[in-house]
């Protein structure tokens, strides 16, 4: 099959494990974690990785797309003599490295399989740790691409017998900028092995990546970039002076297990954590800024039920595998309207129910349209509870008009790069080829380059 062919799931019928033929050790493993039957990318992903095939598995956040690969290759490695490295997963976060060391530790715990976790953020020991694991030859290896290059630099990592190369998350690598990462990567591994890729969507950037690295995949579409059907949406329309506010409200009002609020920077995840605060509020703020330890210790208070509210950027959009996480509150409506899908993805995970709340500021009903183009719906707008006061319109086309005619110049007026705010000619805006005006930096002292 090739990469242009796929196949679209819709409906399927219900697919025991016992079905998949998977090592009794593993079957085990799976009866004491109490998992029957499995979801719809389990059942074509297994039997298709068993089969040694390529695959390009593209299915939402929360659907069991982890254990779609960690079950045909648990089994692979059981039945194999060889001992060393059998197998890398790259992921972007540390916190997904981290899911997916959890994961296969759970659903191998009969099998003598191991894995190790490389990422960075740690200390010392946890480096020694995790060389020692690449160099004696773990099974397993799950690793974010910059900590696995600079383990690689040192040249004493053999990863010539590895038969599984799996990419989680690809769409978000490519995001991050690891195109050329995971080349050089690749570099090191044998040209035949067995390639999976997995994603949340499928934008061009990822075909183009598939087309690379992949040999004529077995190809997975499963509902793209569409919220599961148990998330319950709602968006409030608001001024940005009112968010605060509605928070608290809804806060008062809800009843809820487990709360993240995304937000769209880290300075606004720092402030709403300060207001929470403020008022009393038991809640956590999540960025990058934190220590990989404080990080961790937030996470598992969260899956603890010890903490209930989770403030954070992006970087938990994705990567965090938590039950029962009964509300997702958009505190800015996201720029890209994929994110809107990861985000809301946190709720309703492996067909359970959830809420999704938005607010969509006086600047963001231009995204929040993007967004409802994207799911293909209209989401549900109440009414602001009236002691907040009147909500502006939603009319996303007279934003985009008012936006297009403040920043369309009178006829024939020429912009001199010197009142352009972004130091470029006019003809480079466009995407001429003109070179954009040089820019200085002051040198900090020591001959230090500035960051």
């Amino acid at each position: 099959m090739t990469i242009d062919e796929f196949i679209s799931i819709k409906i399927f019928i219900k697919l025991l494990f016992s079905e998949l033929k998977l090592n009794d050790d593993l079957m085990q493993g799976l009866d004491a974690m109490g998992f029957k039957e499995a979801t719809p990318i389990q059942q074509q992903a297994v039997p298709v990785i068993l089969e040694g095939k390529d695959l390009l598995g593209c299915a939402q956040t929360g659907t069991g797309k982890t254990a779609a690969f960690v079950l045909p290759i648990i089994h692979k490695i059981a039945q194999s003599e060889y001992k060393g490295v059998n197998t890398l997963v790259i992921v972007p976060t540390r916190e997904l490295a981290q899911q997916i060391d959890q994961q296969i530790e759970g659903l191998g715990y009969f099998v003598s399989v191991g894995s190790m976790a490389v990422f960075g953020g740690g200390d010392g020991f946890s480096w020694e740790a995790q060389k020692r694991s690449l160099v004696e030859g773990v099974d397993i290896v799950v690793a974010t691409p910059g900590r696995l290059i600079a383990m690689l630099g040192m040249g004493k990592i053999d990863f010539s017998h590895i038969q599984h190369l799996v990419l989680d998350e690809a769409d978000r690598m490519l995001d991050m900028g690891f195109f050329d990462d995971i080349m050089k990567i690749i570099g090191y591994l044998p040209q035949k092995r067995q390639t999976l890729m997995f994603s949340a969507t499928m934008p061009p950037k990822i075909e183009i990546l598939a087309k690379k690295i992949l040999n004529e995949p077995f190809k997975i579409n499963l509902s793209l970039s569409k919220p599961a059907e148990g998330v319950a949406q709602r968006a409030y329309v608001v001024y940005d002076n009112q968010k605060d506010k509605l928070l608290l409200h809804l806060l008062a009002d809800a009843e809820y297990e487990s709360l993240l609020v995304f937000a769209s920077t880290k300075l606004k995840v720092k402030k709403i954590h300060e207001m929470l605060k403020g008022k009393k509020i038991p809640a956590e703020a999540f960025h990058s800024d934190l220590e990989q330890k404080d990080r961790e210790d937030i996470l598992r208070r969260f899956k603890n039920k010890q903490l209930k509210i989770i403030v954070a950027t992006d970087v938990l959009a994705r990567g965090i595998d938590v039950d029962n996480i009964s509300l997702v509150l958009n505190y800015d409506a996201p720029g890209d309207p994929e994110d809107y899908v990861h985000r809301v993805g946190r709720t309703a995970r492996a067909a359970r129910k959830g809420v999704a709340i938005t607010f969509i500021g006086e600047m963001e009903q231009r995204k929040f349209a993007g967004v409802e183009r994207l799911i293909g719906i209209s989401v549900e707008k109440p009414s602001l509870p009236p002691e907040l006061g009147k909500a502006p319109e939603y009319n996303p086309q007279a934003q985009k008009q008012e936006f297009r005619s403040h920043h369309r110049r009178p006829h024939g007026q020429r912009i001199d790069k010197r009142q352009n705010g972004r130091g470029k000619s006019e003809g480079n805006s466009r995407g001429d080829d003109k070179k954009p005006a040089k820019r200085f930096h002051k040198r900090k002292p020591g001959g230090q380059k500035p960051e």
